[in-house]
């Protein structure tokens, strides 16, 4: 479901996360329970979602996050925090960052602002949004028709999408680059909705069933896209109903 209400102005960073071995498990937790509650004290960010990718439809071991700020005084307010230091990483976060150093490789980031109608963290886990697994797209389309690409997905996708149970957690353009790139991310309910979907996409190849009209308008608008799976972690804000706590905690040595 859309929000056509009060406009989202949040600004958010979007983390794709590369996993040294079986870390995982670690790595969710440390995102989740570690670093949520300090993020939420400290920088006023919000965890949206913190999801494992279903390495048979991407990159394996991988895990994604998305954080939610206030606008962009609050990327801004966030920056200056974690680089306002000659080492430029918050001192307070030392013990933080050398655990997480030992569960990840390295990455790579965006920030990304949401469609007016993309609902805020608050408002998904108010309405009770949440998928036994997610759908994750990332879209590239020609320079300068970002734009026109998240107006059809408002006009179009969402509803083509929710035909099969599936809800739209966020719909995002992609900044620093010459608007040519999206996000999509989907809840779908269960596993065999996710394979009525990919059937439903294949068989609008010949322009029939739900999905024909979508991608007749995806391919009109030269949109490429690349679709992965993800599962959200444990303690993720959708999965729980809630942002994490430090009473969530437990040793990563037991994970």
């Amino acid at each position: 479901m859309a929000n056509d209400g009060v406009p989202n102005q949040k600004v958010y960073i979007h983390e794709f996360i590369d996993i040294i071995g079986h870390n995982r498990a670690r790595y969710m937790h440390h995102m989740t329970a570690n670093w949520c509650p300090v993020a939420r004290d400290e920088r006023n960010q919000l965890c949206l979602g913190v999801w494992g990718t279903v390495g048979s439809t991407g990159r394996w071991p991988e895990v994604v996050n998305l954080w939610e700020l206030d606008g962009w005084d609050g990327l801004v307010g966030n920056f200056s925090h974690e680089l306002d230091h000659p080492s430029q990483q918050d001192p307070s976060l030392a013990e933080w960052w050398a655990a997480a150093t030992a569960l990840r490789r390295g990455g790579v980031d965006r920030i990304v602002v949401p469609e007016p109608w993309t609902r805020p963290v608050d408002q998904l886990i108010a309405e009770g949004v949440r998928g036994e697994l997610y759908a994750h797209e990332l879209i590239t389309v020609p320079a300068g028709t970002a734009p026109a690409f998240l107006a059809a997905v408002h006009d179009h996708a969402v509803a083509a999408h929710a035909e099969f149970g599936l809800d739209v957690v966020g719909a995002y353009r992609v900044a620093m680059v010459n608007d040519s790139e999206c996000v999509l991310i989907w809840a779908i309910p269960d596993w065999s909705t996710w394979a009525a979907v990919e059937q439903a996409w294949l068989a609008a190849d010949d322009g029939s069933g739900p999905l024909a009209l979508w991608r007749a308008i995806t391919l009109e608008l030269g949109a490429d896209w690349r679709r992965s799976l993800m599962v959200d972690a444990p303690l993720s804000p959708l999965r729980i109903g809630r942002q994490p706590e430090v009473s969530d905690r437990i040793p990563l040595d037991q994970l």
